[in-house]
């Protein structure tokens, strides 16, 4: 009896020691939201417009150096216009947030979460995830790549799967120059 108890002692020692070695899975690498960076940039017939939006919170997920995850709140009433100054700026930048693109008061965030990561080469990913914009989630695919504790990330998103109407042809015909067009491109530039 003294033995199978010192038996099964000694068993819970080393099994602890021996799972207190293996490497973290899935490690979660918060994201600095001071320096990282998301820019926007919106076509139209006549031209485009561009400007960031703030991320309110965001981390990825390692396995060891392998990009296996993420998720990221982005703060919808820090949406501003980088290329226009003065009162076009205002104009611009209250319209974006208004019920006739992204309705901020109704809907302060937008949410990213990976659901899918490959490898696509050496610190190059291609990932699909679920972006949820005024309340409507939709799968988007996009490329990132990583280096040391950076991490750049491009995609384009169609606002006419969020229900963003406004100048789209998508919903109304005969807009003309007028139209502005459904894709914008997002590109993130994070520190973690």
């Amino acid at each position: 009896m003294k033995k199978t108890v010192l038996s099964l002692a000694l068993a819970v020692i080393f099994g602890a020691t021996a799972t207190a070695t293996e490497p973290i899975a899935d490690e979660r690498k918060e994201v600095n939201t001071e320096t990282s960076k998301v820019t926007w940039k919106a076509y139209k017939v006549t031209g485009s417009h561009t400007g960031t939006v703030d991320l309110q919170s965001g981390a990825l997920m390692f396995d060891g150096d392998k990009l296996t995850g993420g998720e990221f709140v982005v703060d919808m009433p820090t949406l501003i216009s980088t290329d226009l100054e003065g009162e076009y700026k205002g104009k611009l930048e209250g319209h974006l947030k208004s019920d006739d693109f992204f309705g901020v008061e109704t809907h302060p965030t937008a949410k990213l979460v990976f659901t899918n990561v490959e490898a696509s080469g050496k610190n190059s990913y291609e990932v699909t995830g679920d972006l949820t914009i005024k309340g409507i989630t939709k799968p988007v695919t996009f490329d990132v790549s990583i280096y040391g504790s950076k991490a750049t990330a491009t995609m384009k998103v169609d606002r006419a799967n969020y229900d963003v109407k406004y100048g789209s042809g998508s919903f109304f015909e005969n807009l003309g120059d007028k139209t502005i067009y459904d894709e914008f491109d997002l590109v993130v530039d994070l520190e973690f």
